[in-house]
């Protein structure tokens, strides 16, 4: 039993100096990562697909994979959207979680029978069932609208695409509706239409996923017609969608045949995404039956402050939508040369997208090894695995600022490996002492209390090299 366990003490020592050797190098401008290209690959997540491009906007998607043996597979989405510009109504096989680092935005979607909308700001969260179809709209005049989601598909995703999958509720040519596929007389019988009407609302010359709103075009006039209305005209309209056997001009018949759709084809969809134990907990979310507000963590108090930098995670007990994906959100500001002590995530994988600066991320194998040593800059996004010892560290040219998501909702709990409280110092005593080949109590105080700070730890000065903390031991 003592063997093992100063095994596991020396694994954790090894991997606390890995970490900590190359913190000087990763504070200056310098990198000494081109080594280390090839076990880059599995953590810097550089397997992007370009979704959709349009005029209006652009829809990019980063391969995230499972996560390092995780279940639940997660993809990261990026969506830049022009001013006055609509990303058409669809819904997905997979759980979103929006957060919005720059701009303004509505966001509608089907809520239990009912179109529910959401004005968002910078720094908004917000989720997004999986099956539940929604539209999101720039609503800034002159600046574009960024949106970070995670692409949740869970344990229980049984379509065979392994990767998510839209559904487009509007739509026409391009993208194509997804009630395309249903012949003619079953959809006129659905809807109680004409052949020619059908045609009108299934034939829409779109350019694609994201149209401006601002141009009066055939293709986009009913949505632009529906979406400067007030909110309670286009709600009182929504609920007319039943109506029959009253004249209706051409726009307004457009867009009741497309949202009567979208309730539609989501009623016949949402049950193989959803799940009763899904719905339980949000009922219990939303108490009295409205759908939940949005979260905003730039308003949000830090978790952890000091002269160094904050960070911020927001799970589960904070905002309880996210629950459901069963994600929890984070932020971290880092000032210049500063570094997030080395620690491990013992709950869940890590999903970190680069906000703002440059800066480095080490990662270390179980085995005591360096799995990667990477400078990272703006949008740079990367992987850790859960129980991976890992330390992210600013670059010495200004702040660092990076954002993410990790693969559960519940409290992750991070243990740190070094500065004050961290699992070396709760392990200080004649265990350690004799796992490190019979250090002197003294010796080993001296090095454990030498650094005053936690959580967040000051620039280096001059760091020593593993070897040279080696012989000090």
């Amino acid at each position: 039993m003592m063997g093992k366990k100063k095994q596991i003490i020396h694994l954790l020592l090894l991997s606390l100096l890995l970490l900590l050797g190359g913190s000087a190098a990763a504070a200056g401008t310098g990198g000494g990562g081109g080594r280390n290209k090839d076990k880059e690959a599995e953590f810097m997540l550089r397997e992007e697909e370009e979704a959709a491009r349009t005029e209006a906007g652009v829809i990019r998607v980063v391969r995230g994979g499972g996560g390092g043996g995780e279940k639940k597979a997660m993809d990261i989405g990026f969506i830049t959207m022009e001013p006055k510009s609509l990303l058409l109504p669809h819904f997905l096989d997979s759980h979103l979680v929006l957060f919005l680092p720059l701009g303004e935005a509505r966001i509608g979607h089907v809520y239990k029978d009912e179109l529910v909308e959401k004005e968002l700001k910078s720094g908004d969260i917000y989720t997004i069932e999986a099956g539940s179809a929604f539209y999101l709209v720039n609503t800034a005049e002159g600046q574009r609208l960024r949106v970070i989601c995670s692409i949740v598909r869970g344990s229980d995703h049984s379509l065979p695409s392994p990767s998510f999958q839209p559904y487009f509720i509007g739509g026409g040519a391009h993208p194509t509706s997804v009630l395309s596929g249903f012949d003619f007389k079953t959809l006129s019988t659905a809807f109680n239409v004409s052949g020619t009407d059908l045609t009108k609302l299934l034939r829409a010359n779109l350019s694609g996923p994201i149209v401006p709103l601002s141009k009066h075009s055939q293709s986009s006039d009913a949505w632009d017609c529906f979406m400067n209305l007030k909110q309670e005209e286009r709600l009182a309209r929504l609920k007319r969608f039943a109506g029959v056997g009253r004249e209706d001009d051409d726009n307004e018949r457009s867009w009741r045949w497309a949202f009567k759709k979208a309730l539609v084809m989501t009623k016949m969809m949402l049950g193989p995404f959803s799940n009763k134990e899904e719905s339980g907990s949000n009922k219990e979310e939303s108490g009295s039956g409205e759908a939940s507000e949005s979260y905003n963590i730039f308003e949000a108090e830090p978790d952890f402050s000091n002269d160094y930098g904050w960070s911020l995670a927001v799970g589960g007990d904070d905002y309880s939508s996210l629950k459901l994906p069963d994600i929890t959100v984070y932020l971290v500001n880092l000032s210049a040369g500063s570094m997030m002590a080395p620690h491990i995530n013992p709950r869940a994988s890590e999903y970190g997208v680069v906000l703002r600066g440059t800066g480095e991320v080490q990662i270390v194998f179980p085995n005591g090894t360096l799995a990667m040593k990477a400078q990272v800059e703006e949008g740079d996004v990367f992987l850790v695995p859960r129980f991976f010892p890992f330390c992210q560290i600013a670059s010495r040219n200004g702040p660092f600022v990076f954002f993410g998501f990790t693969t559960s909702a519940r409290d992750n709990g991070p243990q740190f490996l070094a500065g004050q409280g961290s699992v070396l110092q709760l392990l200080k005593g004649r265990e350690l002492a004799t796992a490190l080949g019979g250090l002197s109590k003294e010796k080993l105080d001296s090095i454990l209390e030498a650094q005053s700070e936690s959580t967040i730890l000051p620039p280096a000065t001059a760091s020593p090299s593993v070897q040279q903390v080696l012989k000090m031991i």
